[in-house]
């Protein structure tokens, strides 16, 4: 691949505060892009937008949530405005809570399908006004191996990330005529993440283990051995939202270290 093969492109990113979308949204500036950083939690964004200017790059934080139309087209519009235009959208914002079926709260299932598949859609919905406009873009979702495998004590999360597949799917479809690239990424167990700090302890309660023993479990069913990492998915990303991957559409790609096949 080129060197900086995103120079000058401008990407609008969610969930840029911590996380995958952080760890994107770093490595799309160091490959060139100017970064729109979205996260609900602004002080989180301003963090993130601070180091992508101390690496040269353009950066504007902005506090969104995801689930509140009004605040997406609000916010997709300041940057557009601010910008010029927008090449990339990743959505990245997400929440994951672990339950049996029949102790799943429904605010729980509300707030998990909310924000992990209506956010996704929200933000397609308004930056693709702007692409089709321009007749060129590239949007990559964050899904999860979740999403194509129901886990143990996921079933929101399992049917948002499902969901996002098949949105990913549909819109692909859509946008397709006017040189639009949609694709999801699945990715296996991202430990580095603030959200696996969370899922030690829940994780440890269905599998009946210590909360320190929870990770190794989870890794000995990956063939290649380990878990995934931010630099993974950030490498995955900087492919899909290059040039190189313009035949590329509707796919929802495993990066799971062999562990979902399909």
């Amino acid at each position: 691949m080129e060197t900086q093969p995103l120079k000058g492109k401008i990407a609008f990113i969610t969930g840029s505060a911590s996380g995958i979308g952080q760890g994107i949204a770093l490595r799309f500036a160091k490959e060139g892009a100017h970064i729109a950083c979205c996260d609900l939690n602004l002080e989180g964004a301003e963090k993130t937008a601070q180091e992508i200017k101390s690496l040269g790059q353009q950066a504007l934080a902005i506090q969104l949530d995801v689930v509140k139309s009004k605040n997406v087209e609000s916010a997709v519009r300041q940057v557009h405005d601010h910008f010029g235009k927008i090449d990339i959208l990743v959505n990245s914002a997400g929440i994951i809570k672990a339950n049996f079926i029949t102790d799943v709260p429904e605010s729980i299932w509300d707030a998990i399908i909310d924000v992990d598949l209506k956010g996704t859609f929200l933000c397609i919905k308004e930056v693709a006004k702007y692409m089709v406009e321009q007749k060129s873009g590239k949007i990559i979702n964050i899904s999860s191996k979740s999403g194509k495998k129901g886990g143990l004590w996921l079933a929101a999360y399992s049917s948002a990330k499902f969901g996002v597949v098949g949105l990913t799917q549909s819109v692909a479809t859509d946008l397709a005529p006017f040189h639009i690239n949609v694709n999801a990424i699945c990715p296996g167990n991202v430990f580095s993440t603030p959200m696996w700090d969370l899922l030690d302890k829940e994780y440890s309660v269905k599998l009946g283990v210590p909360p320190e023993q929870v990770r190794k479990i989870y890794v000995e069913k990956v063939p290649l051995g380990r878990g995934c990492t931010v630099e993974d998915i950030t490498n995955l990303a900087v492919f899909l939202a290059s040039t190189q991957s313009d035949y590329m559409t509707g796919q929802a790609i495993n990066l799971t270290g062999g562990q979902e096949v399909h």
